[in-house]
């Protein structure tokens, strides 16, 4: 096992200010402890890509009368069947829509299915939160 080490970083007087606050609100002391806890969800967030299969939550939010959004995302959906658990639609207000994608399988498939997605005109926000298996 490596030891730690000792590094420095830049942070840019908005950043440092923010943070500043959330550590004073929030009752925390050490910026190291912070930064710890940032590069393990970054690390967590992006280990799947690297994986041969995840399973999560795609996040999407989209503006349902852009065309035939919602048949597309649709037809999109059945085209990767085999990686679609459970999906929920809600709606954000009158322009607007979330659909919460609820996946497992093939981290190929999945890449493909979000790239499919964020081609969509219409389409605002495309988040996954993705744990490899």
């Amino acid at each position: 096992m490596c030891k730690g080490i000792k590094t420095g970083i830049y942070l840019p007087p908005d950043i440092l200010e923010e943070l500043e606050n959330y550590m004073k609100s929030l009752g925390i002391s050490s910026k190291s402890k912070i930064v710890q806890e940032a590069l393990r969800l970054f690390m967590l967030e992006h280990r799947w890509k690297l994986t041969g299969s995840a399973v999560g939550i795609i996040g999407i939010v989209y503006r349902h009368a852009v065309g035939n959004i919602d048949h597309m995302l649709t037809e999109i959906q059945h085209e990767y069947i085999e990686l679609i658990i459970s999906t929920v639609h809600i709606h954000l207000d009158k322009e607007r829509c979330m659909l919460a994608i609820f996946v497992r399988g093939d981290v190929k498939r999945i890449k493909e299915f979000l790239n499919k997605v964020h081609k969509l005109k219409g389409i605002e926000i495309v988040r996954p939160m993705l744990l490899s298996l």
